[in-house]
């Protein structure tokens, strides 16, 4: 009866392992989806994805909210900003390549919209304070 006991307790104890397994699995999974920002305009087929897991947080509690600034104001910061961080794409022997990886195409003279080109400044808000950079354009907030 004892043995039975213990290889019962066995048991109980190797399911609950794997069950906690598979949801922590699962909430990884739903926290990486919930991270990804995505940045579009889907009349001109623009899109920029980032995944990261502040960025999130940030935009929703941190960031000013949307109309604080104007388009025209995001637009000149964006065309900055943009050209900043470009070249410091070009340049992995003295910028991170972690943190600049791929250059990002933004033409001043399309319109992308307000959603576009606010939540690229505010990526570029959130860049400068988590990685500590300073762009050629001062970054508010």
């Amino acid at each position: 009866m004892k043995n039975l006991f213990l290889i019962l307790m066995l048991g109980i104890f190797i399911y609950s392992c794997s069950s906690t397994k598979e949801r922590n699995m699962n909430g990884s999974d739903q926290m990486n989806q919930g991270d990804t920002v995505r940045i579009a305009n889907d009349t001109l087929e623009y899109e920029i994805l980032i995944i990261d897991p502040g960025f999130s947080y940030f935009l929703n509690a941190v960031a000013h909210p949307e109309g604080y600034y104007s388009q025209s104001y995001l637009e000149n910061k964006n065309r900055f900003l943009v050209n900043d961080y470009n070249q410091r794409v070009r340049m992995p022997n003295r910028y991170d390549p972690n943190i600049y990886e791929l250059e990002i195409n933004y033409d001043p003279n399309i319109d992308y919209g307000y959603e576009v080109n606010y939540k690229l400044y505010n990526y570029f808000v959130y860049l400068s304070r988590k990685y500590n950079q300073r762009f050629s354009v001062p970054t508010r907030l």
